[in-house]
């Protein structure tokens, strides 16, 4: 296997379809037998809940991950993205391993992989990746990546999997290929989601029910602060929290966490180390705000939600402690700057803030987090807007 090239970073202005169907007739010398698409996506809130069998309200995003795919008749596997001189890298399909792959051509071969211990016969392909969702964000360009992967090479091999088992697919690449201990949230919103809706998941059964979310109709725009803090689920911060999930529910006696109610945290209080019992406390209370949250949708609308998003962030800060100083401070200039409500999104320890905010004060907030930044000596941040997208889709 080659050495891989450096990670894949997002386009300032991404090629239209038509500009990355031509880049690989170019570079592979014939027409791709199709392109695909997978968005990134923003969890709403119920976040670290999934791998603990919760609830969570993530959105996919109008950024995405394209692959244009064409089969070939060896095992020979080449890949190329639309960022910088990297160069084609080429590898071969009997020779996928775990940690055999770096920079983000594991995330491809990493599905491959997934789909050959499934036994689907996967054909050797030329695949050009172009992806839109910013990277290290918090908004899960790895994913996107695996789901127009999945969907493309679902479609080509003939296997009809249903979008439950390419979640499962693309979570055993992430799991024991890329070896990050993520559960099936961010493949869930990538691969299911709808515009104009946030995917009610529940985690235990995958289990599915789009939730109408749409911020301008209220008055409102979705703001996400990218504190250009990178991130990465595969160290060992997401892994001991996962673990102290774990220890939690051995210990309380239960299947996961998912099992314990909010009235029953005082008992638990009383049996867990003062860290573990904390773990525990957010999920359980972030299980809490994600059903609360879903109801207020349902009746009130978004502008109902703010408290909430608020409460998350501080369950996040505290107890679950995978903030960070930078994603503080984006949140706590939003709200004092107009909006109802902001959390830190995805899983911790840098990436990204969301920001739900009145559109008369979209500019005050972005002007006053901008200014908060450069006072605090950090480095500046990509402040943008997002609206609930569709899912995966074969577009060419």
């Amino acid at each position: 296997m080659s050495a891989a090239p450096d990670p894949l970073t997002s386009q300032a202005v991404p090629p239209t379809t038509a500009e990355l169907t031509a880049r690989f007739e170019r570079e592979f010398g014939r027409v791709p037998d199709g392109v695909w698409q997978a968005p990134g996506r923003v969890n709403l809130i119920g976040e670290h809940t999934d791998y603990n069998e919760g609830f969570v309200l993530p959105f996919a995003i109008d950024k995405t991950a394209r692959v244009a795919i064409a089969a070939r008749p060896d095992s020979t596997i080449r890949l190329l993205s639309t960022y910088g001189d990297q160069g084609v890298f080429s590898t071969n399909l009997r020779t996928l391993e775990p940690g055999a792959a770096k920079g983000w051509t594991k995330y491809p071969l990493g599905v491959i992989w997934a789909l050959q211990q499934r036994g689907i016969t996967v054909p050797g392909l030329d695949l050009l990746l172009d992806s839109s969702v910013p990277l290290g964000a918090g908004l899960s360009s790895s994913h996107a990546i695996e789901c127009a992967v999945v969907s493309a090479l679902n479609e080509l091999t003939g296997a009809d999997l249903r979008a439950e088992d390419m979640v499962l697919a693309t979570q055993q690449a992430e799991n024991d290929f890329v070896g990050a201990p993520t559960g099936i949230m961010d493949q869930s919103a990538s691969l299911r989601g709808a515009k104009g809706h946030a995917v009610f998941l529940d985690c235990r059964d995958q289990s599915v029910r789009l939730v109408p979310f749409e911020a301008e109709p209220a008055g409102l725009v979705m703001l996400v602060i990218d504190t250009k803090v990178s991130h990465s689920h595969a160290d060992g911060g997401y892994a001991s929290r996962r673990a102290a999930c774990e220890l939690g529910a051995e210990v309380l006696g239960v299947k996961a966490l998912r099992d314990v109610q909010v009235g029953e945290l005082g008992e638990a209080s009383g049996l867990l180390d003062e860290v573990t019992f904390r773990r525990v406390r957010h999920v359980v209370t972030e299980n809490d705000r994600v059903l609360q949250t879903v109801d207020l949708l349902a009746g009130e609308g978004p502008g109902s939600i703010g408290a909430l998003l608020d409460a998350s962030h501080l369950s996040m800060r505290d107890d679950f402690e995978i903030s960070c100083p930078e994603l503080d401070l984006a949140v706590e200039t939003s709200r004092a700057n107009g909006a109802i409500g902001a959390r830190m999104t995805g899983g911790g320890f840098g990436g990204s803030a969301i920001a739900l905010t009145p559109l008369a004060a979209e500019q005050q907030v972005r002007a006053a987090v901008e200014r908060a930044f450069a006072e605090a000596g950090f480095t500046a941040p990509d402040i943008f807007t997002v609206t609930p997208a569709a899912g995966a889709m074969r577009i060419s």
